[in-house]
């Protein structure tokens, strides 16, 4: 047994587990249950062409020694992006605690209320500073954050009748170039013109339906935005505003302003630069929008007694739900680098957040007013962080790169320098030596900060932020420290047992693969700075390009899109760019099967694409003959199909290829949906089933950790006749020849967290891959036997094998009054996760252990469910108060001096033996989401002053 092998330690079951589970399922081999359970015309004829595994320890030398070639300057570039300092409290025990980590998104509320807090925080913290009325518990980035907000903007013009046609959206040219070319791409598509301009130039026409506005604007410049919001108010233009977040602690919140939408990133609270992201965009807006509103909103309810509990609200407006009505196609957001966004601001509290922004401010006045005495002179008029000089950018940049500082170069004789809470007094001596070699000056030394203020009077804040107890305590690490444990541990995550989440491959997140989100030559380097300073990140990028061709079988991959929603949109939006380039910019109609993932119908829409949806058959396969009679019949206009392989029911269809030839046959392209890719790598792929492109969850297959519900990062992978148009970004040009613009904000996504999966595939190598998918597939088939005769699995393929996830069938229960949900709750007594609840198909559990899991884990969830099924056989429909309807039971529950029900208490919280080494609690009994929908609390606010009447 090589010991040092990544895979032995990735991989769940051992060598000596095999036998006993390939003879549970019926076969003599790996080998046999692999043939029984794929078609065998797309198997792949030859092992991945990929570099031999690495060890753990010859990777993290590798992953240092590539680092070392990244130069960490100083970065003054600003652009949306600052060096920020990560609270080392806060890096080790949520950045680099799994308990936080690898928690799956809180749909299951009841074993989520520490991250729910948390987030009620961040949530608090964002309507707090804009001044607004209710916010979300983050989005992906600024940029898409903005185009949200234009699409939010956009559907509610419908409401008023004089609006509903018009389609024009002013643009301020001060917005980030970044969020400008994500607006272009996103704009287009359902109809959207913009209109860039100057602000205090625009004519406030009745064509207009909405306008954006930067604030401070992109150089630092701030304006005063009342007469604009006022006169925009005036002609029923409604107003979005990308805001800096910590120039909010010193300037007049949006919101007192009069603003619609508020939005912007909280990178400065306390996130790393890492190349681009993750980071989690904020987004706030009026209340009487909320059910436009995109992403999750974190709210206040009851439980079953009546007890404060959190829950996610308003979840009945998702894609779902929705499907192609849906305005946004987001379905996970950046909750980890949310919850360390509020715990920053947990941390430092009000008077903390005051003293580092009126820092930074000092900092940048100190340096103009030093600048200004040496003749480069400063020309905005307000800032708050930025300021902007006139020089000879050539001999300033030379010099600057020399002493390692990177500024932002406008033109040949305009800079731009932000500064930020890393910024000291020898920091600012630097940059003016750095200009007065430049001008031939002698330099000047600075002591001390300024006191003066080069903020407007009229926009300086004068209300209050962050009074709630939760931001006035924890300031010292021993409080914040235990304030994060008693968070945690009301936390179920993958430290404590499996998550089987059918569609959401929760595996493991190596120790190895996360240590190097840590080292400063990673995280510390802005998505802007000069490319040969990037020199380990461009090697590592296209070395994960590559490797995810070869997975794939593609040509071409862009790691840009920062989720699995954003990779949909960009697949769809480089077919669109595909088929314009022919001619034939007509072809719009996008075929559905009606077992998608909700977020493909929502997708396809916001790529400006008609969806038509085809059948699926009894036994849960595409409608073969149906698809074709709607491909021909759709032939002259149709776009695309939209493809989950193995299906979205846990099955690899033997018609695939068929499917494929149809759409190609008729026009169209194959859009392949990557959920479930976890079942193909190093067996069959994308272009071996015919795709012409696929997104790939890195948060799933690629082992990205769910974070709580993100981050992820979602790439492409094209065929040739598409890599021409994968999506660049206006200030470090990517993509290809007939480049679409941007998807997200920064060039390479969220590229710190690239490196996950750049570990994942290098340590487990072609033959470790290949062994993953294996042992994925032998994992869900020994459940689906194991819960032979207790729980029916929905479908299967042509010789009855599940892939890599499974459906059991749950609808007949509601004969003994028992509904999928009661079975959801009841696992949580037994310490698990629920499997995902009611999708594709109602009432049903959808199961995926995936690879990680060992056979002792397995048995403990099997043993479970079995045990769950025989509380069902006792349960009659008559009588509500039995174990399952009164799941979970808490420790206030169980300790409780009367015991009103029943069943013995042993019997609510430890029904099996394993249970009492490893007790998990539910911290509240079952939440009401009806209450919490009557009543929508989106803050730290004590729930009676919102209590019903």
């Amino acid at each position: 047994m090589r010991t040092d092998a990544f895979a032995l330690r990735h991989i769940g079951p051992q060598e000596n587990d095999l036998q006993h589970m390939l003879k549970i399922i019926g076969v003599e081999s790996i080998d046999q249950l692999i043939y029984e359970t794929l078609p065998d015309d797309i198997r792949l004829k030859a092992p991945l062409n990929l570099d031999p595994a690495m060890t753990e320890y010859e990777y993290l030398n590798h992953i240092q020694q590539l680092g070392n070639k990244n130069k960490v300057f100083k970065s003054y570039i600003g652009l949306g992006y600052h060096p920020a300092i990560v609270p080392a409290v806060i890096q080790r025990n949520i950045f680099e605690n799994p308990g936080w980590y690898t928690a799956y998104t809180p749909y299951q509320a009841e074993i989520a209320q520490g991250r729910l807090e948390a987030l009620l925080n961040y949530q608090t913290t964002v309507i707090e500073l804009t001044g607004m009325e209710i916010a979300n518990a983050s989005l992906l980035d600024e940029g898409t954050a903005a185009a949200e907000a234009m699409a939010l903007l956009f559907d509610v013009r419908t409401r008023d009748q004089k609006k509903n046609n018009v389609n024009k959206f002013f643009v301020s040219e001060e917005i980030l170039p970044q969020t400008l070319s994500v607006l272009q791409t996103r704009s287009t598509p359902i109809g959207v013109e913009l209109v860039i301009g100057n602000h205090e130039e625009f004519n406030f026409g009745t064509e207009f339906f909405g306008a954006i506005l930067q604030y401070p604007g992109k150089y630092g410049q701030i304006f005063d935005y009342a007469s604009f919001i006022s006169k925009a108010k005036e002609n029923e233009i409604k107003v979005a505003v990308a805001a800096d977040i910590l120039s909010l602690i010193k300037l007049t919140s949006p919101g007192e302003m009069g603003a619609d939408v508020v939005l912007g990133t909280t990178q400065r609270f306390g996130i790393p630069m890492g190349y681009g992201g993750p980071h989690a965009a904020y987004f706030a807006t009026k209340e009487e929008y909320k059910r436009s509103m995109p992403g999750r909103i974190i709210g206040v309810t009851v439980d079953t007694n009546g007890n404060r509990a959190l829950r996610m609200a308003l979840q009945t407006r998702e894609q779902h739900i929705k499907r192609e009505k849906a305005t946004s196609n987001i379905c996970t957001a950046q909750v980890l680098l949310a919850v360390m966004a509020g715990m920053y601001a947990v941390y430092h509290g009000p008077k903390g957040l005051n003293y580092i922004a009126d820092k930074v401010h000092a900092a940048a006045v100190t340096t103009a007013d030093a600048l200004n005495k040496i003749g480069v002179y400063q020309t905005n008029t307000s800032f708050f962080d930025t300021i902007v000089v006139k020089a000879d950018a050539q001999k300033v940049k030379a010099i600057a790169e020399q002493k390692e500082f990177n500024f932002y170069y406008i033109d040949n004789e305009t800079i731009s320098i932000s500064f930020n809470e890393t910024t000291s007094i020898a920091d600012i001596n630097t940059i003016i030596a750095i200009f007065a070699e430049a001008v031939s000056k002698e330099t000047i030394s600075v002591k001390e900060l300024a006191n003066d203020s080069m903020v407007l009077d009229s926009v300086q804040r004068t209300s209050e932020f962050l009074k709630h107890e939760v931001f006035n305590k924890h300031h010292s690490e021993t409080a914040l420290m235990r304030y994060m444990k008693m968070l945690e541990r009301k936390d179920l995550a993958l430290n404590h047992s499996m998550i089987s989440l059918g569609s959401c491959t929760m595996k493991l997140n190596a120790a190895a693969e996360m240590l190097p989100l840590s080292i400063a030559n990673w995280n510390n380097i802005h998505p802007f700075a000069p490319i040969e300073q990037a020199e380990g990140y461009q090697i590592m990028l296209k070395k994960l390009e590559h490797q995810l061709n070869v997975i794939t079988g593609f040509a071409g991959t862009t790691l840009q899109p920062n989720s699995g929603a954003q990779g949909e949109y960009a697949g769809l939006m480089v077919i669109r760019a595909y088929h314009q380039s022919r001619g034939e910019s007509h072809r719009n109609i996008a075929l559905i099967p009606a077992s998608a993932h909700g977020t493909n119908p929502a997708t396809a829409t916001m790529a400006g694409m008609q969806v038509v949806v085809t059948k699926t058959s009894e036994n849960g396969n595409i409608d073969v003959e149906d698809l074709r009679a709607k491909a021909i019949q759709y032939k002259d206009n149709l776009a695309c199909l939209m493809v989950t392989y193995p299906s979205t029911h846990g099955v690899y269809e033997a018609s695939i290829i068929e499917v494929t030839k149809i759409i190609h046959e008729n026009g169209g392209q194959v859009y392949m949906d990557g959920a479930n890719m976890n079942a193909q790598v190093g067996l069959t792929n994308p272009a071996t089933i015919g795709a012409d492109v696929c997104h790939l969850n890195l948060h799933k297959t690629f082992a990205i950790p769910h974070g709580g519900g993100g981050p992820g990062v979602g790439p492409i992978c094209v065929a040739k006749h598409l890599v021409e148009f994968l999506p660049t970004n206006p200030v470090v040009a990517t993509g290809g020849n007939s480049a679409i613009t941007a998807i997200s904000a920064a060039p390479w996504g969220s590229a710190l967290v690239c490196l996950i999966s750049y570990g994942y595939i290098t340590m487990l190598g072609a033959e470790g891959l290949t062994s993953s998918t294996h042992h994925a597939i032998l994992n869900a088939n020994y459940i689906k036997e194991r819960l032979k005769g207790h729980f029916e699995t929905l479908y299967t393929g042509e010789m009855g094998r599940a892939a890599h996830e499974m459906i059991i069938e749950c609808r007949p229960f509601k004969e003994k009054g028992i509904e999928v949900t009661d079975i959801a709750k009841r696992l949580m007594d037994y310490g698990f996760h629920a499997p995902t609840v009611s999708f594709p198909v109602a009432g049903t559990l959808m199961i995926e252990p995936t690879e990680s899991e060992n056979l002792e884990e397995l048995d403990r969830f099997c043993d479970a469910m079995i045990s769950i099924r025989k509380e069902i056989a006792a349960a009659t429909a008559e009588d509500e108060n039995n174990v399952l309807k009164n799941s979970p039971h808490t420790l206030a529950m169980l300790t409780a001096e009367t015991w009103d029900f029943p069943y013995s208490r042993e019997a609510a919280a430890f029904p099996l033996e394993y249970i009492a080494e490893n007790k998990f609690w539910p911290s509240v009994r079952r939440v009401d989401d009806a209450y919490g929908d009557r009543n929508l609390v989106c803050s730290c606010a004590p729930i009676e002053a919102y209590m019903e009447s």
